[in-house]
């Protein structure tokens, strides 16, 4: 049976095209890949001869605001210290942060993008804890601290689940 091996790109409308680029490229990083002459944005994080693009935004959203088009936008982040460097990234530009969690298997950050989007930026902490699983964590704290509050967040989950 033929199988995906992981996700190839997310796309999505959005109302005001430029605001969202600016959004991906200056906050998340990304590079625009291509633009099409129907006015479409291509992005991705890596170099485009090995993944041309991760996002593709369109032109068109005309909505007010209340309909959710997508559930979230997660972007895999390869350590800590990027994600809190995120969070203080996110505070120094005002991008609205929903929440700071750990899921057990990350510590993420949801906030929001020029569409209400909902964007995850997390790092993975290569423990499997069954999902749906959530904690509050205080980015605000050092690095150190913050693998401290992942640790006992671990193991009361283990002592739970020992139960």
């Amino acid at each position: 049976m033929p199988k995906v091996t992981s996700l190839g790109h997310l796309g999505f409308h959005v109302r005001d095209m430029e605001r969202s680029v600016a959004f991906y490229r200056d906050i998340l990083g990304l590079t625009v890949s291509d633009r099409s002459p129907r006015g479409a944005v291509f992005m991705t994080s890596q170099d485009r001869s090995v993944e041309h693009h991760e996002l593709y935004l369109a032109p068109g959203r005309d909505d007010d605001g209340k309909v959710n088009v997508l559930q979230q936008i997660s972007f895999r982040c390869p350590t800590l210290k990027d994600v809190k460097d995120f969070y203080q990234l996110f505070v120094d530009k005002q991008v609205p942060i929903n929440r700071c969690v750990s899921h057990g298997n990350t510590v993420s950050i949801y906030a929001s993008d020029p569409d209400g989007n909902s964007v995850e930026v997390y790092w993975p902490s290569g423990v499997d804890v069954p999902q749906p699983f959530g904690k509050p964590m205080d980015l605000t704290k050092s690095e150190v601290e913050i693998r401290e509050q992942l640790n006992r967040i671990l193991t009361d989950w283990q002592q739970a689940a020992a139960q």
